[in-house]
């Protein structure tokens, strides 16, 4: 799951960035508006987080940017202000949520699991493929009932991929999707994260398909 964090307080950021992390999302900081838009047209994320006031161009100005592209990433809004006006102004403008400063960690992410559910073909909290099942709460994968414990950049692969299942994803997305904006994304990479979970879904009934060309498929084996 990568998250784009728009927030220009560094300290505040860099505090919801380590959080974050410690529930295995990868996370882009981005410390002011123009920065911001520019990030939401070259790059995809699976939630982003708004504070609405930000230098050089405001969360209400990013946001109307971002659904006049028809970019129907979710986005939740962080600010310190609990107006009703504004709340409504910004669901209005196509924000999925709002949540005022200070917050919970607890809620803030369990919100987050919530909008990236709402993305889910049965917004069910469990998703399955074959015996492999993904828990979207604690974010596990397990086969035939057994957890499977995988290392981050393999488990960020096989979310994507689950995420998608029944449609081709490629190697380019894979990419972008586990790789920050810090990183250097790494084609040779994303095959052998590939390659070494074929060998972990051995024992299951689900298997990733390589469709040359186009990337990579998470299906059920053919009985």
């Amino acid at each position: 799951m990568k998250l784009l964090l728009i927030e220009d307080n560094p300290q505040l950021a860099h505090w919801l960035e380590q959080i974050l992390k410690e529930h295995k999302f990868s996370v882009d900081i981005a410390a002011d508006g123009e920065i911001a838009d520019q990030v939401l047209r070259d790059e995809n994320y699976d939630v982003v987080l708004l504070d609405l006031m930000l230098p050089k161009l405001g969360g209400k100005h990013v946001l109307r940017r971002l659904r006049e592209r028809h970019n129907g990433v979710p986005v939740m809004i962080l600010t310190a202000s609990g107006s009703i006006d504004e709340k409504v102004e910004c669901l209005g403008a196509g924000a999925d949520d709002y949540l005022v400063k200070p917050f919970e960690v607890r809620e803030l992410v369990a919100r987050i699991k919530v909008l990236i559910r709402r993305q889910t073909p049965d917004k069910a909290a469990e998703i399955h493929c074959g015996d492999l099942v993904y828990d979207s709460n604690t974010r596990q994968f397990a086969v035939a009932g057994n957890l499977l414990a995988l290392p981050a950049r393999e488990h960020d692969v096989l979310e994507i991929l689950m995420l998608k299942q029944g449609k081709t994803v490629s190697k380019t997305a894979l990419m972008k999707g586990i790789f920050s904006l810090s990183e250097e994304p790494s084609a040779d990479a994303i095959e052998i994260y590939i390659s070494r979970l074929r060998k972990k879904l051995e024992p299951s009934s689900a298997a990733i398909m390589t469709l040359r060309g186009l990337g990579y498929l998470l299906k059920q084996k053919d009985d």
